[in-house]
């Protein structure tokens, strides 16, 4: 019976995730656990850790059986942009670092792709247009050469 009720928690904070940060904020939830009960017992599947803000910090997930599988991390600007990602396996081994960069208008102008041992992987380079709209995504690989490129239309 205690394990249902715990489920029913984690179901109605897990809601409350789904309708923003200003409701994580607002109520001061600091984590969200969601747990699937199998075979009697309840095992973890995903843990969200909340900053002041509400803006998540850590992400756990794990598998089946309850084992650690990945650990992200999120750090924010005063803006509450999230300017680095770090992505950790189950080991907690750094494995990939995102590092992302902002223009003065507040969007997104680099991401900066790094592997566990903090060589660059590759580089997005952001565009806009005069209304704020993303028109171009430029992916360069290790030694700046361009690999890709997306372009985004509006009508």
């Amino acid at each position: 019976m205690r394990h249902i009720f715990t489920f029913i928690i984690c179901l109605l904070f897990i809601g409350s995730y789904a309708q923003g940060k200003k409701t994580i904020k607002k109520l001061g939830i600091k984590t969200v656990t969601e747990t699937t009960l199998q075979n009697g017992k309840s095992v973890p599947s995903h843990i969200t850790k909340f900053n002041k803000e509400g803006e998540p910090t850590e992400e756990i997930d794990y598998e089946k059986d309850g084992d650690l599988k990945e650990i992200k991390k999120f750090t924010y600007n005063s803006s509450n942009d999230v300017i680095q990602e770090e992505i950790y396996d189950g080991n907690k081994n750094l494995i990939e670092k995102k590092i992302t960069k902002y223009n003065s208008l507040g969007e997104k102008s680099e991401e900066l792709i790094y592997n566990g041992s903090n060589q660059l992987l590759k580089k997005h380079v952001y565009k806009y247009n005069a209304k704020g709209l993303k028109t171009e995504r430029t992916t360069y690989d290790e030694n700046n050469k361009v690999v890709a490129v997306k372009s985004y239309s509006y009508t």
